[in-house]
């Protein structure tokens, strides 16, 4: 399945806002401040949140004991950690949904 590179972004937004005259230079020193203000703010422990598209936030996974698939019989500590997790947005959500029909044919 392919997938969308930053570089594949910045590309895509330039044509876009061609009529704007921004540069892909310009276009990405504005995706690399916003990913930059996203990581500051959401290390901050604040949460992100982008009308239309979504939420995201930092959470906690509580330290656990794991198994070795190696070794069964051996436990293994898995320290806590902070993750981000991302919640769409009632929009992001209805047109998403609606793509149900194309991922059937691609991985089909």
């Amino acid at each position: 399945m392919p997938s969308l590179t930053k570089r594949d972004l910045i590309v895509d937004i330039t044509n876009k806002l061609s009529h704007r005259e921004l540069t892909q230079t310009v276009v990405t020193e504005i995706i690399d401040q916003f990913m930059e203000t996203v990581t500051e703010k959401l290390c901050a422990g604040e949460k992100v949140i982008i009308r239309n598209f979504g939420v995201f936030q930092v959470s906690e996974i509580k330290a656990k004991i794991g198994r070795n698939p190696r070794d069964p019989g051996k436990d293994i500590k898995i320290p806590a950690c902070a993750v981000v997790k991302f919640k769409p947005g009632k929009e992001l959500k209805a047109k998403v949904a609606k793509t149900l029909p194309i991922i059937r044919e691609k991985n089909s």
